[in-house]
């Protein structure tokens, strides 16, 4: 029984079809993508389906998924904050904005918010040490970081919430 979604499904058949006969490896990428975007995340009937789409082996199209940090392999909340807890960050006040994140959150990293918002991660380094402490929410950064500024973001992510 499919997981995917049939436009999902036909989506990754037109990926592997841009790829010469025989490299369908090159699709795993894309793939990924597009059965992450429908599914949520990357469970193992996820994977599953992807191999098969690609005609590929299950354990390849897997490692792909675990290798790359930007698959999810378990649900998580609609805002996902990587907090980094790096060098720079550390010594710039990194893990003072984690323990923040925590108290307003009520979650530990590694964990969901029970209304399913946020899901709280601490990152070894997001590559922005000149802007220390920052953190990550989908694909933007926020930098040079204060209490002050992760409330704000988080009303901000809140009210988001309330308009849609």
């Amino acid at each position: 029984m499919p997981v995917l979604s049939d436009a999902t499904r036909a989506s990754i058949r037109e990926a592997a079809g841009q790829y010469p006969p025989g490299r369908q490896k090159s699709a795993v990428m894309p793939a990924l993508y597009l059965a992450q975007d429908d599914a949520g995340h990357l469970n193992p009937e996820v994977l599953r389906e992807v191999a098969e789409l690609l005609r590929l082996a299950p354990v390849h199209v897997a490692a792909v998924a675990t290798f790359y940090t930007m698959f999810e392999k378990a649900p998580h909340g609609k805002h996902i904050i990587d907090v980094c807890t790096c060098v720079s960050c550390q010594l710039l006040g990194g893990y003072d904005i984690l323990a923040h994140l925590e108290r307003r959150l009520g979650i530990k990293p590694g964990e969901t918010t029970p209304d399913g918002r946020f899901t709280l991660r601490e990152q070894e380094c997001l590559g922005s040490c000149a802007s220390a402490p920052v953190l990550q929410v989908g694909y933007r950064f926020h930098e040079e970081l204060t209490t002050v500024k992760v409330d704000a973001l988080i009303d901000e992510l809140l009210q988001e919430g309330a308009d849609g």
